[in-house]
């Protein structure tokens, strides 16, 4: 059987994004390794599913791709069993969401960035 275990996520900085995730938006730290030179190996969780790999970016094309991962389309996609609840605690929490909830048939939805400007979106599975 195979599954996604990790998706990679560049960021300026490791405690930054890391403050973010789990400052924000809740997720659990998963590791935090010291791998020498700087790197770290850092994985963060929502939960059930794939996790995040937090790397940092390196050169000048990573560095042009932090907060521009996908082109600018919604390029992360993070379910919810309580829409109302997470939607009320990031607001208050200073995520930035693009619009006010929606109803769509596939669920409740709402488009949020992270710290550098990726667009997530956040759905409550109909």
């Amino acid at each position: 059987m195979n599954r996604l275990g990790l998706v990679t996520f560049v960021a300026r900085e490791y405690d930054e994004a890391i403050g973010f995730f789990v400052g924000k938006l809740g997720f659990t730290l998963v590791e935090d390794t010291d791998m020498g030179g700087g790197k770290r190996w850092v994985v963060v969780s929502a939960g059930e599913g794939a996790s995040l790999l937090i790397a940092r970016a390196e050169g000048d094309k990573q560095v042009a791709s932090v907060g521009n991962q996908t082109g600018g389309r919604v390029g992360f996609f993070l379910q919810t069993d309580n829409f109302d609840r997470d939607f009320a605690e990031w607001t208050a929490r200073g995520v930035k969401f693009h619009e006010q909830p929606r109803r769509e048939v596939y669920g409740t939805v709402a488009v949020f960035e992270d710290v550098y400007g990726n667009t997530w979106d956040l759905i409550q599975p109909a």
